[in-house]
């Protein structure tokens, strides 16, 4: 049997990035870290860990992390269901940063008044939040994958509408010019939204001539501002005056699903139908 303690050090190591920062938060020192996890390999006869900054899970560390994962949420719902006081429980989440801007902010003050639970959040794409429960690193996503990770359930959510546009002042400026000529504004590395678009559109990527600005807030700025063309949600568009659809009768839709860990855990089930009700009522159905 692996021990407890050894196993919640190894995710401290994970969710912190390091053995210092999970020694902080354990509240011990990073010495008794560093015996806890080296003892965890020698049960396992595997290494667990990279040991870089930030600190990554081996193939073996995300069979252990995940195993650790479901027994943090299955003793908390035990005490839970014992009627024992006790720490709430935690549930992490990747969710990707559009519908964490929007339709999912539901989600978050729905769950504010449950004290029974303890939301963590990680932020990807929605290409790659499925990637986060394969590495053990969360127990639900958002994702655009409707194909089950491994030991997961899905369930379809409903669409994200995106139009490309841009500011006025922008529009004006660049007249009739091709849109793969345009500068363009991305969220990250990651975000193909905007290349694929324009390769539909215009059989080339979006230009070289790009920001990327990983922050929800700043890139709608920045659209805003003039900065370049972006797809953009509906939710997002909403939200600014003097925006133009570049193309109005070519709106992208991104399905969006949630995967969770097939666990018995009332816990996670209350995310979850947290989750299916502000999908239902802000995400395109059908």
């Amino acid at each position: 049997m692996l021990d407890p303690e050894a196993v919640r050090t190894l995710l401290a190591v994970v969710d912190e990035g390091t053995f210092d920062a999970a020694a902080q938060a354990l509240h011990v020192t990073p010495s008794a870290v560093s015996q806890r996890i080296k003892a965890l390999e020698q049960r396992t006869g595997r290494v667990l860990l990279v040991r870089a900054k930030p600190a990554r899970l081996t193939a073996s560390g995300v069979v252990v992390a995940r195993y650790g994962r479901q027994l943090a949420l299955l003793e908390q719902d035990a005490i839970a269901g014992l009627g024992v006081a006790g720490r709430p429980t935690p549930v992490q989440v990747a969710v990707n940063a559009d519908s964490l801007s929007t339709w999912f902010r539901a989600v978050v003050r729905e769950l504010a008044r449950d004290d029974g639970i303890v939301l963590g959040l990680l932020r990807d794409d929605q290409d790659h939040t499925a990637e986060a429960l394969r590495l053990g690193l969360v127990v639900a996503a958002v994702t655009s994958s409707p194909r089950p990770v491994q030991g997961c359930r899905v369930h379809p959510l409903g669409g994200m509408r995106y139009h490309a546009v841009a500011a006025r002042s922008f529009a004006k400026r660049w007249g009739d010019r091709p849109l793969s000529e345009l500068p363009v504004v991305v969220f990250d590395e990651k975000d193909d939204l905007q290349d694929a678009f324009c390769r539909a559109m215009t059989g080339h990527p979006a230009a070289p001539h790009r920001h990327h600005l990983p922050d929800g807030p700043v890139f709608e700025d920045a659209v805003v501002a003039g900065a370049g063309w972006a797809l953009l949600s509906e939710h997002q568009i909403a939200r600014h005056r003097g925006l133009v659809r570049l193309f109005p009768d070519r709106p992208v839709d991104v399905p969006l699903h949630w995967q969770q860990w097939k666990l018995d855990s009332p816990a996670l089930q209350r995310v979850a139908d947290a989750v299916f009700r502000a999908a239902r009522a802000e995400l395109h159905q059908g």
